[in-house]
């Protein structure tokens, strides 16, 4: 299974980054998504489920900063982070809901004060 997300960096608080991450089609199609992150010293977290109809549920919008979309044409999900903080800084990723025992690669983002 491929789950490989991408678009983290290092950005100025304020900043706004968009993550990507693509899955094995064949997987894709049929589940739910969802982006999940690890915050230094915490357990990773659930973020959004992103039905397969796009609607999202479960979502943890930080406020109206986290946006979660879905292309089912290109098996990606995207996460549109904005007004970034500190706070933030995590390792994000995809998986399916519920999670499938290996996780792909995560995308390190970084938010500076």
């Amino acid at each position: 299974v491929q789950l490989q997300a991408s678009g983290g960096g290092l950005v100025q608080a304020g900043g706004s980054l968009t993550l990507s991450c693509e899955a094995t089609p064949r997987i894709f199609a049929v589940s739910a998504m969802g982006w999940y992150r690890q915050v230094p010293g915490n357990e990773r977290e659930l973020l959004a489920e992103i039905r397969i109809s796009g609607k999202t549920t479960n979502a943890n919008t930080m406020q109206g900063r986290f946006t979660y979309s879905r292309d089912n044409a290109k098996s990606t999900v995207y996460l549109h982070l904005s007004n970034l903080k500190p706070e933030d800084t995590a390792v994000y990723y995809c998986n399916t809901v519920p999670p499938f025992q290996t996780w792909g690669r995560g995308t390190q983002v970084t938010v500076s004060s």
